[in-house]
């Protein structure tokens, strides 16, 4: 655990110590914004309610360009400037190294979305909000950009390209967004058993992020989301070792 701090606090501590986290957390807040507060898209205002709906849509949407972002570098940089080995020879755990490298870009991603923050305090100004709901949303949302994470940190260790690592874990995030979504669903009941139609299903972003969303903390989108995170970082590990063999 102690070395799981330590890779945790030098990795978060190294994205501020680059303009790379400021320009992410200014884009991430100017977008947030437009979106929630233009006519054009979330149309704040002319909802005329108290309500934080609109900010929350567009969060899968923005995560799935924002997060990978992200997690391009935590592998694919290790990889490219040859101090994967040095990592690798340290004298700790695999498994502390795997989870403090992601528990940082999730903190970070975190630090993000906290500042969004006065939004919230806005919509209590203006009027009296469901702040229960309001807080689950934003535990969705915190949720889903660690399921991104997982998956772009997995995409990571497996190329030592940036570039690559990026491109693939905006496909796959965008696969796991529109599974549950008809065109897909249909496309395989068209052919698929009816267990692996559920299945896909089942393995939608959206369909989780929006029930937690509505202010219902249901425990099987909790384990789905955990879950998922689970095995990705179970799998960059696994990457790693094979890599560290080869």
């Amino acid at each position: 655990m102690r070395a799981l701090l330590a890779i945790f606090k030098r990795e978060l501590g190294g994205y501020f110590i680059t303009p790379v986290a400021y320009v992410f957390i200014v884009i991430f807040l100017v977008m947030t914004g437009v979106f929630t507060f233009s006519e054009s898209f979330g149309g704040f205002f002319a909802q005329r309610q108290a309500s934080l709906q609109s900010f929350f849509t567009f969060h899968p949407w923005l995560y799935l360009f924002l997060i990978p972002a992200i997690s391009m570098r935590l592998w694919a940089e290790e990889h490219r400037s040859g101090t994967i080995e040095l990592l690798m020879t340290l004298p700790v755990p695999l498994w502390s190294t795997v989870v403090g490298k992601f528990a940082a870009a999730w903190a970070f991603a975190g630090i993000a979305l906290a500042l969004t923050f006065p939004m919230w305090m806005t919509v209590n100004f203006l009027g009296d909000p469901d702040n229960g709901v309001i807080f689950a949303s934003y535990i969705g949302s915190f949720v889903l950009a660690g399921g991104f994470l997982a998956i772009g940190s997995c995409i990571s260790a497996a190329t030592k390209s940036q570039v690559i690592a990026f491109v693939l874990s905006v496909v796959v995030c965008f696969a796991f967004l529109l599974a549950g979504h008809s065109p897909v669903v249909g496309f395989f009941q068209s052919w698929a058993p009816n267990f692996v139609v559920s299945a896909v299903e089942g393995f939608s972003f959206l369909t989780h992020y929006q029930a937690i969303s509505k202010g219902v903390l249901d425990a099987r989108d909790v384990i789905f989301f955990a879950s998922l995170i689970s095995l990705a970082l179970v799998a960059n590990g696994i990457l790693l070792e094979l890599r560290k063999g080869s």
